[in-house]
């Protein structure tokens, strides 16, 4: 692996340099091939360090308090979005990737909560800001930072490289070498680092070890598709990029073997499979083409396309999952639904959100054209109508809908805080920050979100309380392990189900969703429920006496027929 990336150095003086900054012993035995690091109970909430605030209390200790309150039984990882020093983009421009942002707290809370639940920390890796030490050294032409950042000529053929934003490519920088063009991905303020230089690699090793000694076992690797970049080429997916994850992952999982990499790869469905790599690269990825084909089919009552989508999916090896969510901090791409949906068909859905007040944000295309990149939109909010009739009574329904159907999917489910809590669009703090991606990163005082979660006709008690239960049920079913054996069934257009069997094939689950704002009918003869078993709605406690009989489903109603309680 070092050796293609690294061709032209001693790759074996790196080695030993490597193991050396992360602690191994060259004998350091590998954890066992193929084991999965997770199970049916395994729930994972993503949230801000300060989502939760409370006056005089640094937000860390107020989420923990809210863990402890709230979600002790419900969730098993937590997803605490950058928690470092950092200069814009709500925390991924980071400034000092060892320290804590002090307005959140310390390294002491960091670990609290990681004494109590499974956490998972961002690894801004392809990225710095431009106002870390780093990036100043840069400028002055010293180290550490000297030869840290990516750099090219705007003389360059850069034609080719894919772009998820539209702000320059190339910033001038006056360094004390004269100036310099440094390579921007994402934003001016966000510099691209340069693992061609190994030293930057090694760097990361340390900050990895760091990680793991304060309790953090899960490693998303943010925009990491971008990491490796080389004038002439695209610039994303490069061969180096792989086998660097491939590196990162074996330092992880021989340091603490229970250890997982997860890659954040917002880009075309079988682009996204690629980072499984043979089971040897990412122990998990996001999911990204379900949160826009499974809103699509719930605004749109067809589930043509999210079925599909369902059946093309491979089932990931063990010690392999996919990361299933619906609403996260960013928006929801619409790079994949590239080949799942047609450009009508996109600009349909675009149009939905932006009638529920939702925007759209764009990326630059190699031919110069702006194209629409993400829907900037709060899920509760999303799933608020329909493309046909536009706002309806549904809502809740259709809100609930879409997340049973994500906790019964293979692989973990994931929940953004504000769906948990069916928040809606903050338009105040777009028009605050002038960014888009604000409208789905609002905050609570913690007194006033107890109140509404303690009030019964709140709709966040009502979201809250129903998740929650939907949650303890799939918690106990070993047919929602993640790596269980799913199969899409055919109901039609409006019926969207799918069958899963636990590993040690003693529990059915037959799971069904009207996705539809009509009265459905489910024939049982259609799913072939074994007659020598016992069924029931794990959802309603409904027992199917008649297997030759029906279901009548209501609008967005489903069901999780199991042949065990």
């Amino acid at each position: 692996m070092l050796d293609v990336v690294y061709p032209a150095i001693d790759t074996g003086f790196l080695a030993e340099k490597l193991l050396e900054t992360m602690g191994l012993a060259p004998d350091t035995p590998a954890p066992p091939a193929h084991q999965n690091n997770w199970d049916e109970a395994d729930v994972m909430l993503i949230t801000y360090a300060d989502t939760v605030q409370r006056s005089d209390e640094k937000p860390l200790k107020t989420l923990f308090q809210f863990l402890e309150d709230c979600l002790k039984d419900t969730v098993s990882a937590v997803h605490i979005l950058p928690f470092f020093p950092y200069s814009s983009d709500d925390g991924f421009s980071v400034m000092d990737y060892l320290a804590v942002n002090e307005s959140h707290g310390d390294w002491d809370d960091i670990e609290r909560i990681a004494g109590h639940y499974k956490l998972m920390a961002d690894l801004v890796i392809n990225h710095m800001s431009a106002r870390s030490r780093w990036f100043e050294n840069f400028k002055k032409q010293i180290d550490p930072g000297k030869d840290y950042f990516f750099e090219a000529r705007p003389t360059d053929d850069l034609s080719a490289v894919v772009r998820p934003r539209t702000s320059p490519l190339l910033n001038a920088v006056q360094t004390d070498d004269g100036e310099r063009f440094v390579w921007c991905t994402f934003s001016e303020d966000q510099v691209d680092l340069n693992f061609a230089n190994p030293q930057v690699l090694n760097e990361f090793a340390g900050i990895i070890r760091y990680y793991l000694e304060r309790g953090v076992s899960i490693f998303r690797l943010d925009a990491v598709a971008f990491l490796w970049k080389e004038v002439g080429t695209p610039s994303i997916h490069l061969q180096q990029t792989h086998e660097l994850i491939k590196i990162l992952r074996l330092l992880i999982e021989h340091h603490t073997p229970h250890g997982v990499v997860i890659t954040e790869t917002n880009v075309p469905n079988r682009e996204n499979l690629t980072y499984f790599g043979n089971a040897n690269e990412a122990h998990v990825i996001y999911n990204f083409s379900l949160p826009p084909l499974l809103i699509n089919t719930l605004v749109t009552g067809n589930c043509r396309h999210l079925k599909t989508w369902l059946m093309s999916m491979p089932p990931a090896q063990m010690g392999t999952t996919y990361l299933n969510f619906i609403a996260s901090h960013d928006g929801v791409g619409l790079r994949p639904t590239d080949g799942l949906l047609t450009e009508e068909e996109k600009q349909r859905l675009i149009n939905t959100m932006e009638s529920f007040g939702g925007k759209v944000s764009y990326r630059r295309t190699p031919d110069g054209k702006d194209q629409p990149y993400e829907m900037n939109v709060a899920l509760f909010d999303a799933l608020k109508g329909t493309a046909e009739r536009g706002a309806d009574h549904w809502q809740l329904h259709r809100f609930i809908c879409a997340h049973t159907i994500m906790l019964a999917l293979e692989g973990i489910p994931a929940f953004y805080i504000h769906s948990l809590l069916g928040t809606e669009n903050d338009r105040e703090r777009v028009e605050h920050t002038g960014r888009l991606r604000s409208i789905n990163r609002g905050q609570w005082n913690l007194d006033s979100l107890e109140a509404e979660l303690a009030d019964p006709l709140s709709h966040h008690h009502k979201v809250f309380s129903e998740l929650k239960r939907l949650i303890a049920i799939r918690r106990r079913q070993t047919a929602f392990h993640p790596n269980a054996t799913q199969f899409t069934l055919h109901l039609g257009l409006q019926l969207f189900g799918f069958w899963r069997q636990s590993m040690r094939r003693d529990q059915s689950i037959f799971c069904i969703h009207n996705i539809s704002d009509e009265v459905q009918q489910v024939s049982l003869g259609d799913i072939n429920l074994i007659g020598t078993d016992q069924w029931q709605d794990l959802i309603s406690g409904l027992k199917i006496d008649d297997l030759s009989g029906s279901l009548t489903l209501k609008p967005y109603q489903s069901v999780w027929l199991s042949n065990r309680e």
